[in-house]
């Protein structure tokens, strides 16, 4: 992760570091951010290969576009794309929970919402209990250096997810896949390395799969979520097949990208950071504060983009009807105006109004759930840990979305 990055760039120049995916893995979108915070900071980007929008790198801006729902749509342009595979106008879209606005993403939002309330998630404290006691365990076993994201970090998620779904664990391989292909696209090495892993072959049928699995939880509910996602109907129907699949899709990949990214960055805030790995073994019950900082200071989505509906004025910049904003997660929770100190790791830190779970109606709907499994983890990890070091050279994913460690090589002694 980067300390307080340089500030020398220009603005235009930090303009297009914010469509260069290579700027999110090594450094350079901080120093773009940074630049942009304090000399432009809803600026309009528009550079070859991609539509024009404003980037928001402001912390109140990013929070005023999430706040206003109506005002800024997450449809139809969710995200940031390259002009050659942005969906063309009047071209199949496959409505999911990302691009939807009210009223059909409450509507949609709340078929899964029970399973994610925090009366139910207490229901779930033993499983994730021992799935992170299960991971420590397997750090214990093991002697010598190894990629604790390939190990570990992206394991423990996707063992959680599988018990939600109700699914074998070796299925979830396939459900991996898709997060690793669907956000590592901008990345040919990660690309290659996570197709590498499943073979030659091309991908499994997802749809085909969920198309089974959906099929046979209406024969045979039980009390997973998958049963509650097939089961589920609006206006007295079912969802149809691609919507279904789209809600699967985003339940495996966003609660499993996500969390891996910030167990492997927060773990290697704390190698990065000793002393507060030791305050923190020292004081336990600074962990909810710590797990707080370590997604600040990770941000696994870096974006999402919203449309005006409106002539706005945004952070003193006018934004026109059917413009497009990005909204910067990593910069918001790096502005100097809201953080002390910013660049900082802090396991105490404290208020800590990060955004990188969103905010208003598209908050991460699995934020507490993913709260839950990063406590789990190092509550687990911590008073087991005797050291840790570096066993080689750690890298980020290239990325225009969501993107985390692809390896973080370590040498740690548990007991």
């Amino acid at each position: 992760m980067v300390s307080t990055p340089a500030t020398d760039l220009s603005v235009e120049d930090a303009g297009r570091a914010v469509v260069d995916p290579s700027a999110y893995a090594d450094g350079r979108l901080d120093a773009a951010c940074r630049v942009l915070r304090h000399h432009d900071p809803v600026h309009r980007v528009d550079v070859d290969g991609f539509r024009p929008f404003h980037a928001v790198t402001r912390h109140e801006d990013v929070h005023t576009v999430e706040r206003l729902g109506q005002t800024f749509h997450a449809g139809p342009r969710y995200r940031l794309h390259r002009r050659a595979t942005e969906e063309a106008p009047g071209g199949l879209t496959v409505r999911s929970l990302v691009r939807m606005d009210a009223p059909d993403h409450t509507a949609y939002r709340a078929l899964a919402a029970e399973w994610f309330v925090p009366k139910n998630l207490r229901t779930l404290e033993d499983v994730v209990a021992g799935l992170a006691r299960r991971a420590v365990d397997e750090m214990a076993a093991r002697d010598d250096g190894y990629d604790f994201v390939s190990q570990i970090s992206m394991i423990l998620p996707l063992r959680l997810i599988c018990w939600m779904l109700g699914i074998p664990e070796a299925d979830g391989n396939l459900f991996m896949r898709l997060a690793q292909v669907g956000f590592g696209a901008e990345d040919p090495e990660y690309l290659a390395e996570a197709m590498a892993a499943f073979g030659d072959e091309p991908m499994p049928a997802f749809a085909d799969y969920i198309a089974a699995l959906v099929a046979d939880r209406r024969a045979r509910p039980t009390d997973d979520l998958s049963s509650t996602l097939a089961n589920a109907r609006l206006h007295g129907e079912h969802l149809p097949d691609l919507e279904l699949m789209s809600y699967f899709a985003i339940v495996a990949t966003a609660g499993h990208d996500t969390t891996s990214a910030v167990t492997a960055g927060g773990l290697q805030a704390l190698m990065e950071h000793p002393d507060q790995l030791e305050r923190l073994q020292r004081d336990p019950a600074l962990l909810n504060l710590a797990v707080e900082e370590m997604i600040r200071w990770v941000t696994p989505v870096k974006s999402f983009m919203r449309t005006a509906t409106t002539d706005t004025v945004l952070g003193g910049t006018t934004v026109g009807r059917g413009e497009a904003v990005l909204v910067l997660y990593p910069s918001a929770n790096r502005d100097e105006a809201v953080f002390a100190d910013p660049y900082r790791f802090d396991v105490g830190r404290e208020p800590n109004r990060h955004l990188a779970f969103g905010y208003g109606a598209h908050f991460c709907l699995g934020a507490q759930l993913a709260r839950m499994e990063l406590r789990a983890f190092f509550h687990e990890l911590l008073p087991r840990l005797r050291s840790i070091e570096p066993a080689g050279e750690p890298a980020l994913i290239k990325t225009l979305f969501v993107g985390g460690h692809k390896r973080l090589p370590v040498r740690a002694h548990v007991v």
